[in-house]
Order: C-alpha cells, then sequence, then structure tokens
C-alpha cells in the first residue's frame, strides 16, 4: 500500500469514487459555516435564493423583490433548497458551492481511475482537494464554483464518451450523462457552461485528428436530452417577460463578455500569476510540464492532450474580456491537479520512503496549512457584514414593519432577518451615470423594466422620502444604513440611531412618530 492509500484511507476498489467523493465533502463542508455572508457577492446570491425560498417563487430570481436575471437559476435552486432542508444559515447558504467543489473532485478522480492511473487518480484528488483555489471557492456562494464543477463533470464525461468510441466500447449511457451535465451547466451558468466542455472537446479531438468522433458524440438523442432539460425554464421566462431574451441572451451573455464598462478590468495575463499564487503549493512542479521529454511518452498521450486543451481554452477565454475575477477561472484547477498527479505518479509507485513521496507529503501539509490558516484568518477578520445589525433588529422588529436602506441596498439583511417583505431602497435613481457603473444600483435599475409596479414601491428617490414615509404604514418603518447616509436625507433632522452594529445603523419610525411628524410639521424628526 501506497502512501497516499495509507493517509487517505482509501481503498483502492470498485467503488472508491464514493469513497473520494464522501471524504471531498466532509473537507470542503466542515469549515463553511464560520463566518458570515461575504458582500456583496455572497450577500446578492444567497439573498436572491432566499427571495425565491421566502415567496415561494421558484421560477423568477428575485433580488429585493424584482426579476434578476443576470444569473441562470440552477445556483438559487439548490441554495434555496439547501436552506428549505438544513434552515437559514451560512452552511446551507454555502452548500452549492461544496456540491460543485466535491463534483470536480470526484469526476476527475472517477475519469482519471478508469482511463489513467489508480495512482494518478488518487494523487490528482488529492492535489485538487488540497488546492487553495479550489477550497476556497468552495466556501464562497456564488455560482463560480458550482459551475466549474459542471463543467468538470461534462468534460470528464464527454471525453470518456470519445474514447469508449475509440476503442469500439459502449459509450453512449456516458454521452447521455454528458449532455445531461451540459444541460445543468447552461443552467447554472448560461452558454459558458455549453461553450466551454465544447470548445475543449473539439479542440482535443480535432487536435488528435479524431474528426469521426465528433460526429459520434453530436447524437440526436443527446442533443434532445440537452434541450428538454435547458430550455423550459428560459421559454417560462421569455413568456412571462418579454424582454427577457434580448437581456438574459443578447445583453448578459455577449455584450458583457466584449464591453470595457464593468468592474474589474485587468491585462490579458492576469490569470496567470492568479492561477500559480492560488494553486501554490503544488504550481511550483508545474514547470516540468513545459519540456520535450514530458510529452515524447505516447502512452499517456490522449489524457495529456486533453487536459492541455482543457487548460488554454479556459485560460484564454476568459483572458479576452476586459473584465476579470479569480474565480472565471476555476475549471483550470482540475488539468493542473492533473498534471501535478501525472509528474509524481511514477515516483510514487515505488518506495514509501522515496523522494517522491517525502515531496508529496510537505506538499499536501504546506497546502493543508494554508487552507485551515485562511479559514482562521477569515474567520476573526473584521468584514462588513449586516448579520450583527440583524441579531439586534430581529428581536425587536414585527411581521409588519418594514426595511428602508439608505443609500444603497445591504444585501444580506433579508437573509438574515428572514425577511418576507422587499425593502424600501432610497437613492438617485435619476443619476445619469446609472446605466454605465456596474454596482448595486443598475442591477436594480436593470431588474425594474421586467416589474415596473413593484420597482416604482421599492425604488425610492431622495426626492420621495418625505411623501413615502408619511403614506399609510401599519408597522415601523426602519431605516438602515451609514450615519453619513442618514445625514444626507432630505428633511431630516438629525437623531441618534435605535441600535447600531456592524458599522450601520438603524432608525425606527413607529406609526405614533410619523402621525405626529407628518400632521404637523414640514420636516421630519425622530424625536
Amino acid at each position: 500500500m501506497n502512501l497516499l492509500s495509507r493517509l487517505a484511507g482509501l481503498p483502492l476498489r470498485a467503488h472508491s469514487t464514493w469513497v473520494v467523493v464522501l471524504a471531498a465533502f466532509l473537507w470542503f463542508a466542515a469549515t463553511t459555516w464560520s463566518w458570515p455572508l461575504l458582500l456583496p457577492d455572497e450577500g446578492r446570491y444567497v439573498g436572491v435564493a432566499w427571495g425565491m425560498l421566502s415567496r415561494g417563487e421558484w421560477g423568477v430570481p428575485l433580488l429585493n423583490g424584482l426579476p434578476f436575471f443576470h444569473k441562470p437559476p440552477l445556483f438559487y435552486w439548490v441554495t434555496a433548497s439547501a436552506m428549505w432542508v438544513f434552515g437559514v444559515n451560512e452552511w446551507a447558504a454555502r452548500l452549492a458551492s461544496v456540491l460543485g467543489a466535491t463534483l470536480m473532485v470526484g469526476a476527475l478522480y472517477w475519469f482519471l481511475k478508469v482511463h489513467a492511473e489508480r495512482t494518478v487518480a488518487v494523487c490528482a484528488a488529492v492535489a485538487l482537494a488540497l488546492q487553495p483555489f479550489v477550497f476556497g471557492a468552495s466556501h464562497y456562494a456564488n455560482l463560480d464554483m458550482l459551475v466549474a464543477g459542471i463543467i468538470t463533470a461534462t468534460i470528464v464525461l464527454a471525453a470518456s464518451a470519445a474514447l469508449r468510441a475509440e476503442q469500439a466500447q459502449p459509450y453512449r449511457l456516458v454521452l447521455v450523462l454528458a449532455y445531461v451535465a451540459l444541460a445543468l451547466g447552461f443552467l447554472a451558468k448560461g452558454l459558458i457552461g455549453v461553450v466551454l466542455p465544447a470548445g475543449i472537446i473539439f479542440a482535443w479531438l480535432v487536435v488528435r485528428g479524431r474528426y469521426r468522433i465528433l460526429w459520434k458524440l453530436l447524437w440526436l438523442p443527446g442533443i434532445a436530452v440537452f434541450l428538454a432539460l435547458s430550455l423550459p425554464w428560459m421559454w417560462a421566462m421569455q413568456q412571462q417577460y418579454p424582454d427577457f431574451f434580448d437581456y438574459y441572451i443578447l445583453y448578459q451573455h455577449f455584450h458583457r463578455f466584449l464591453e470595457k464598462g464593468f468592474n474589474n478590468a485587468r491585462p490579458f495575463w492576469f490569470y496567470l500569476p492568479v492561477l500559480l499564487l492560488l494553486a501554490l503549493p503544488w504550481s511550483t512542479q508545474l514547470w516540468k510540464v513545459f519540456t520535450g521529454k514530458y510529452w515524447s511518452e505516447q502512452e499517456h498521450a490522449p489524457i495529456r492532450s486533453l487536459m492541455a486543451a482543457w487548460f488554454l481554452v479556459v485560460f484564454l477565454f476568459f483572458s479576452i474580456p476586459n473584465s476579470k475575477l479569480a474565480g472565471y477561472v476555476l475549471p483550470c484547477a482540475p488539468p493542473i491537479a492533473y498534471f501535478v498527479a501525472d509528474l509524481f505518479s511514477k515516483g510514487l509507485q515505488g518506495r514509501t520512503d522515496s523522494r517522491a513521496h517525502r515531496v508529496f507529503g510537505s506538499f499536501m501539509a504546506i497546502a493543508l496549512a494554508i487552507c485551515v490558516g485562511a479559514v482562521i484568518a477569515i474567520s476573526f477578520a473584521n468584514r462588513p457584514s449586516g448579520k450583527m445589525l440583524a441579531l439586534q433588529l430581529a428581536s425587536v422588529m414585527q411581521p409588519a414593519d418594514r426595511l428602508v436602506m439608505l443609500g444603497r441596498i445591504q444585501y444580506d439583511l433579508n437573509f438574515y432577518l428572514r425577511a418576507e417583505q422587499p425593502a424600501w431602497v432610497v437613492a438617485d435613481w435619476n443619476a445619469p451615470d446609472i446605466r454605465n457603473i456596474d454596482n448595486w444600483r443598475k442591477e436594480l435599475f436593470d431588474a425594474a423594466p421586467f416589474d415596473r409596479r413593484h420597482a416604482n414601491e421599492l425604488l425610492v428617490r431622495l426626492d420621495q422620502l418625505s411623501t413615502r414615509l408619511c403614506e399609510p404604514q401599519t408597522g415601523t418603518l426602519w431605516l438602515v444604513g451609514s450615519a453619513s447616509a442618514f445625514d444626507k436625507l432630505p428633511g431630516m433632522e438629525p437623531a441618534d440611531p435605535d441600535i447600531s452594529a456592524g458599522g450601520l445603523h438603524a432608525w425606527g419610525l413607529t406609526p405614533e412618530k410619523r402621525f405626529k411628524i407628518c400632521a404637523g410639521t414640514p420636516k421630519i424628526a425622530l424625536e
């Protein structure tokens, strides 16, 4: 028994894939409850899932009560389901990312166990699960980890079908599963979930001269399965919102990909240092891949060429747009893990006290220390969050009360308050630059045309606030924001907040206070 099987306790038998899946899930899920939702992304995406769950609206993603068609629904469905089963908490909120990371590790292990060697499969699974990039993404509730896991599953299933077809083995069951995964990728991240796996498999087969296999993979029953799973949600949204297709497909998929006005502008080479840094310590060995000797071995050429095409297509595809985020290139993590495993595999098959075992073991220890250290650091970090304010507000808020967010939307408040009623958001909704700056205002502004009636209620201009506060409202209005945002409100006299926590403040305006001040004075005072 070699070092890897001894350390991981893996029985290298037919059912070892399930052992790997269980071990990966426990590793990723063990600490995802340790800190509040991070803003803005976690608060936004989990808030949309909470909106679905709280209102029982499982078809339309809702950001503070307004249709939010930036992304497809799979992440929200998984997250809302997790909160329904496990409760409204951070662990359930991050479960979709944990499942994505688990799927990534399990799919890569299964593929390499079947089409390469078990030592390579175990080594790659360990290197992938202990890759800080993957571990960190599994603890972050946004779409990137889930779609990366599904893309990984799609690629390995399609590649497995292609290799089986080359060897005249039964392949159509695996191919059907690949089309199912392709549909899930479309529901997780739109066209990217289709374009990336298709581009990788196409490039791989063309480079190898396997043109005939391409036609076998383009199988009509498989395409029918893909369409049956992927199109109903889009069709339903188009029927309900006539402008859906133009916004969701044309604008979000094509215009955003090429436009330069969005956040996070980075140079073309941005992802190279990102990957090298976030894949430490494993990335220190990747230079060995760039040698003629490595590529001269024909035994592993099909798998190596697949991994090269996999890495290059993802890397180049996301390097083209001006806007870049680290999570976009998570699908590069599996080929990195494979190359590390392939480089170590021969040495790990020898004596357990060999240099390869010592180096690999030290890398495992370093990677483990990085991952655990990151958990400890972020658990004690003083990050912006609405959780502390929500805990205090929850003790005094009644079902009829309503939030009024001043100056910006606090994405996580509805989640932590279990609020079923969306908040009013007070801002300058007539600002001339609102269409050009990619931020929270643009998200809500873009959502408004899909539900103009609710948008007129929820998106409150500064000059409307005095009138809105004096409208009939049975419960207390809780004005939430920074002290500076409160001071900028027109007609509002200075007042101490009723509750303060985490850099946020809340001013309670009861019906009695509103009746008094609205009936007799031109200004609104909170004494």
